[in-house]
């Protein structure tokens, strides 16, 4: 398949170089055009911009970071929406918001262009390995078209709806589940720790009976060991995905106090440690907040 790929990050240049490695032919563009030079040296090739990246694409694939960024490579002069032609496909796997979701189906729709989104669960190391999760949303046959794309990228995919944006507030629920989760075990961690039970038992007393699961074992690791550098997920992104939630919450007037208290940690978190430690690192603030510097 001919495919634009736009957006080199942490997360996207593995998942680009799964692409290249199952046989696809890559046109590349990112902002900073020297994190291109290891998937030119594999095969892939360096496009001016956007647009000339999607000319002679089925589809083109995005992976950055916010609606700002994603809007800006898609409705320019230089985006998608004027490079692709008719009938070609965009399948966003950014993490954005339902109304950034919204807005760049209807541009594409009037194009008669596809549009799917297609976030992602997983850090940079499920990326390279190809071991993500895949949450889509989209016309099916839009769908069906993307389906080699990920098979080479994760280990499973799930359709959750008809509207692309369905597949992004699926997403940004799953990131605050996880937030809450990693609040509710440094807060245990925390009261465990001050009777004399260390994290690490606790963590394992938890995940060898009731909470076996990748995040709990994942990120209690992190929160045993205080692992919150380098950052696999930035708290700035962590914070912004749960901004987003809570406009997609107030939009359809659903309370969510546990979403407040998971915000506002990771705004502490920001202020405090910068925006560059992992978002994890919230169960620093639950410790710190008990006096344990």
């Amino acid at each position: 398949m001919d495919i634009a790929f736009i957006g080199l990050g942490g997360m996207g240049g593995p998942m680009a170089r799964n692409l290249v490695a199952a046989g696809h032919r890559l046109q590349v563009w990112n902002r900073s055009p020297e994190r291109a030079a290891a998937l030119v040296e594999a095969g892939a090739t360096l496009a001016a911009t956007p647009a000339a990246a999607a000319a002679a694409a089925d589809c083109a694939v995005t992976m950055l970071a916010d609606d700002a960024a994603l809007e800006a490579v898609t409705l320019g002069s230089d985006g998608l929406v004027a490079g692709l032609r008719a009938g070609a496909l965009h399948v966003s796997m950014s993490t954005i918001s339902v109304a950034c979701a919204d807005g760049l189906a209807a541009a594409h729709a009037a194009q008669d262009q596809g549009f799917v989104s297609a976030p992602v669960f997983g850090r940079p190391d499920a990326a390279a390995q190809a071991a993500l999760f895949i949450v889509a949303a989209g016309a099916a046959a839009d769908i069906d078209r993307c389906q080699p794309l990920f098979d080479a990228l994760g280990r499973r995919s799930f359709v959750v709806g008809d509207t692309p944006s369905q597949a992004n507030i699926v997403k940004l629920s799953g990131n605050f589940m996880i937030m809450a989760a990693v609040e509710a075990m440094a807060e245990a961690m925390t009261i465990a720790g001050r009777h004399g039970v260390d994290r690490e038992t606790m963590l394992g007393v938890m995940t060898g009976t009731l909470f076996d699961s990748p995040i709990y074992r994942n990120y209690g690791a992190m929160l045993v060991n205080d692992r919150f550098r380098p950052a696999g997920f930035a708290a700035e992104l962590g914070l912004k995905d749960m901004r987003l939630l809570d406009s997609a919450a107030e939009n359809v007037r659903v309370p969510a106090p546990l979403l407040g208290i998971v915000r506002d940690r990771l705004r502490g978190l920001v202020a405090q440690h910068g925006a560059d430690i992992d978002w994890a690192a919230l169960g620093k603030m639950v410790r710190d907040s008990a006096g344990e510097i």
